[in-house]
């Protein structure tokens, strides 16, 4: 008897007789029927399943039925969709990450842990610049120094931020605006609006309170 290719079922040769008939196609419906007997069962919902690796071997499951059909990007995300794969993002206008430069506004922060990044002078002079808002500046030189606020103009400060400036150097600090008359300064210095820092190791905090108007808060002379 001749087999097929894939299965090795039984089928009658070429050469068979007519009366061999009968007896090969029950011989073919059976080894059919065996193979193919694990899709018998079953009920309405599930699909087969592979048991294992052998050929036909298959089990009747019950899918795990999902009722998802969108992923809405609510508020502070951006992306989703109702068909394919989908990505949810983090809308950096709105929500704050750890990754993005971001302004927070009206937001409580408790116990927060704030580094300021030191910028380490050593020269006799030195003009306030952008990026400089949040520093702790060190004036580090014997000789005497003055520090300078610029104008608006110049570059505008926001309104409320902090400058922190310590003389670590022998020489005496003067912190007074680049164009006396456009920035003004408030202080308890001796002259207010050109204070100094009393002596080595005194600090103050320039505080932006206004459009070209600044406190200066500290040991000064």
């Amino acid at each position: 008897m001749a087999t097929t290719t894939n299965f090795s079922w039984e089928t009658p040769d070429d050469t068979d007789l007519v009366k061999d008939g009968a007896a090969a196609i029950r011989t073919l419906g059976s080894s059919i029927d065996t193979s193919f007997v694990d899709l018998k069962g079953g009920t309405t919902g599930q699909v087969l399943s592979k048991a294992s690796a052998t050929d036909l071997d298959y089990t009747w499951v019950t899918p795990e039925i999902g009722d998802i059909t969108a992923v809405n990007a609510g508020t502070g995300l951006s992306g989703g969709g109702t068909t394919g794969s989908v990505t949810l993002s983090i809308n950096t206008a709105t929500t704050a990450d750890l990754t993005t430069a971001q302004t927070l506004t009206n937001k409580t922060l408790t116990n927060p842990i704030v580094n300021q990044t030191i910028n380490a002078q050593t020269g006799t002079t030195y003009t306030f610049a952008s990026g400089d808002e949040g520093k702790y500046i060190t004036a580090s030189n014997a000789s005497a120094q003055t520090y300078s606020i610029p104008t608006d103009a110049t570059y505008n400060f926001p309104i409320g931020c902090s400058i922190d400036v310590i003389a670590i150097g022998a020489g005496q600090v003067t912190i007074q605006a680049v164009t006396s008359g456009t920035t003004t300064i408030f202080s308890t210095g001796a002259t207010a609006a050109a204070p100094k820092l009393r002596v080595r190791y005194s600090a103050a905090t320039l505080k932006k309170v206004a459009a070209n108007t600044w406190h200066v808060i500290g040991d000064l002379a």
